[in-house]
């Protein structure tokens, strides 16, 4: 049968970032698409910032629903198929919000899974490489989203091994890189937490190569291609093209960017997020080059409709669960993995903040004796990444352990902050001191007296502190903040 003559039928993805519509004609291996439209509604920045759908988010998200339901219509679609994934997922007024839109819009809504969003991803993002020749044994998809990131492993163009993690551009951007734009210890931070996170995540079956999709890699693919004048035609992204972008993003704000390289200003907002997760991911699996997908999670529905008729989704979630264990805590004691080896987001939270709290105290003595200058500086950075993977798995902590817990390591960082902030102020007044002329290196020198002065002041509070300070009981707050079971990613 030949895809003009195939039913017409549409898929609405409900994501973190955006909602997106594709309406196509439908064979169980091909699809013609006829619409391709997308809204950048960040549900998940209300997600993140309240764990609820604002007010705010659930009327442009129902507005869009609405819009994307009459252009369906207008071009004859015989079904309308929509799924929700990570930020609905996570809210806690998701089920208010499904009632509410379903009401309003007349669509049935289908909360899908992790699990069921990297297969669906997975069908999508495939489905015109799998008529390439020559296409490697095993191969990997990662969809980046606003909120989560699915990766899939496949062989011989069926699925090993899938994971969902609870990291995505939106998510790292509201958390960790709110500046616009983003500034260096910003993203020296992020880095650091994508770092320790990717290389304490097991990932079976290495691919010999990696097909992105999603909003923000089609994007920074558009970008290289205008900024580096690169073939429009070539949908392949370097390891060097990424920390080009990630230059570009950091030199310029996201106002400019959007003027330059024709990005939707709220789309360039999250850029630098995006490349740093799809760089630390390709440092991950040893990548050098990726694949980037115009296709994802709605066409992937599309195909699974056209193979499996109403039990689409049955079928779709039989298949994921028979891919690997779903992701879930442990409610034990053993090991922080689930079945399938996989590390939940929550088991993630406890191994980074028991490192973290580690790497911070380790520094301690090294302060104390006040002969290195450097030793405060790395203390310091280690406080700082210790606060933000508090602030990045808040969500899923027990609040007095964890108040307890951020009290304290504020506190120190703030000591540490006020004395490493009057080392470098000396160290520049010491270099110019050296250079000033003669007359006023009398004045120079005063100044240099007076911030030493003020400098042992605060070696002897950082002593005081770290006298009374109860290393055991720190350890203890850091390590109880995650409960055992947890996996909700909304607020507390």
């Amino acid at each position: 049968m030949q895809k003009r003559n195939a039913p017409i039928h549409a898929a609405i993805d409900i994501g973190s970032n955006t909602i997106h519509l594709v309406v196509a004609h439908c064979t169980p291996n091909d699809l013609d698409i006829v619409e391709d439209r997308v809204e950048l509604v960040r549900i998940g920045e209300s997600v993140t910032a309240t764990g609820e759908i604002s007010q705010q988010k659930r009327k442009a998200a129902i507005d869009t629903l609405s819009h994307y339901k009459s252009l369906a219509e207008q071009h004859g679609a015989a079904q309308i198929l929509v799924v929700a994934t990570e930020a609905i997922r996570q809210a806690t007024n998701s089920s208010e919000f499904l009632e509410e839109a379903e009401k309003e819009t007349g669509l049935t809504i289908h909360l899908i899974t992790g699990d069921t969003e990297a297969t669906l991803t997975f069908y999508g993002a495939t489905y015109e490489e799998q008529r390439q020749p020559n296409a490697p044994a095993v191969s990997g998809v990662m969809d980046l989203g606003g909120g989560s990131t699915e990766l899939v492993t496949a062989k011989n163009r069926h699925i090993i091994w899938r994971t969902s993690i609870q990291i995505g551009s939106g998510w790292l951007h509201d958390r960790y890189l709110p500046s616009d734009p983003p500034k260096p210890d910003e993203l020296s931070v992020a880095h650091a937490f994508l770092q320790t996170y990717f290389q304490g995540m097991p990932i079976k079956f290495q691919p010999a190569k990696l097909i992105v999709t999603g909003g923000s890699a089609n994007s920074l693919l558009l970008l290289a291609q205008q900024a580096f004048q690169q073939d429009q035609s070539n949908r392949r992204m370097t390891y060097e093209d990424l920390i080009r972008c990630e230059g570009l993003l950091t030199a310029l704000n996201a106002e400019e960017i959007s003027r330059r390289y024709k990005q939707p200003l709220a789309r360039a907002r999250i850029l630098p997020a995006g490349a740093l997760i799809m760089r630390e991911m390709m440092s991950r699996l040893q990548l050098d080059e990726i694949a980037v997908s115009p296709h994802g999670i709605r066409e992937g529905t599309l195909l699974a409709y056209a193979r499996y008729g109403e039990n689409w989704l049955e079928r779709v979630s039989e298949e994921a669960s028979k891919a690997g264990q779903p992701g879930g805590a442990d409610a034990g004691d053993g090991p922080m993995t689930n079945e399938a080896g996989e590390e939940t987001f929550a088991h993630a939270g406890q191994r980074m903040l028991k490192e973290r709290v580690e790497k911070l105290l380790d520094w301690r003595d090294e302060v104390l004796k006040h002969e290195d200058v450097e030793a405060i500086h790395k203390m310091r950075v280690s406080s700082r990444r210790l606060r933000a993977t508090l602030d990045a798995f808040e969500p899923i902590c027990k609040p007095k352990p964890f108040k307890n817990a951020y009290r304290h390591v504020k506190e120190m960082a703030d000591l540490l902050g006020t004395a490493r902030d009057t080392d470098v102020m000396l160290l520049g007044l010491r270099e110019q001191h050296e250079q000033v002329a003669a007359e006023e290196q009398a004045g120079v020198q005063w100044l240099i007296d007076r911030l030493s002065s003020y400098r042992q002041e605060r070696q002897q509070e950082l002593e005081t502190y770290f006298a009374k300070l109860d290393e055991a009981a720190l350890r203890r707050w850091i390590e109880s903040c995650i409960q055992k079971g947890a996996t909700h990613n909304g607020k507390s």
